[in-house]
């Protein structure tokens, strides 16, 4: 199966997101946020088998696969580990875009908005 090899250490931050979109801290983010971002995830090299995902802070959801509303407020593109990084807040979004591990489409203002913030603190396990 091609998939399984395509693992992603995102996936599992991003199945958190959607749990935690659905309790009252991801409703206020929504409710702060209200845009649509598009993430594309590479396991090793930016465009390359990329997974992408939806994050609407409008709907509160996420998905896999792109946008279906029309254009998203703002895309990144970013390496699995870089995205990690960013989500967990080890690495800075802006330093990450000028060192070129974050790519951005869209409205830098609301790409502005895409902070750690707005993910679920990651579970100490």
């Amino acid at each position: 199966m091609a998939d399984s090899d395509q693992q992603l250490k995102s996936d599992a931050l991003l199945e958190q997101m959607k749990i935690h979109l659905t309790t009252d801290a991801g409703k206020e983010t929504t409710k702060k946020i209200g845009l649509v971002y598009q993430l594309h995830i590479a396991p090793k090299k930016i465009g390359f088998n990329e997974v992408i995902y939806t994050v609407d802070l409008k709907k509160g959801e996420v998905k896999k696969g792109a946008y279906e509303g029309g254009k998203p407020d703002a895309a990144f593109s970013f390496k699995d580990e870089d995205f990690l990084k960013i989500a967990t807040g080890k690495m800075n979004p802006q330093i990450a875009f000028m060192r070129g591990a974050m790519k951005i489409k869209g409205s830098i203002s609301a790409a502005q908005k895409f902070t750690p913030d707005i993910f679920p603190k990651p579970a100490k396990m």
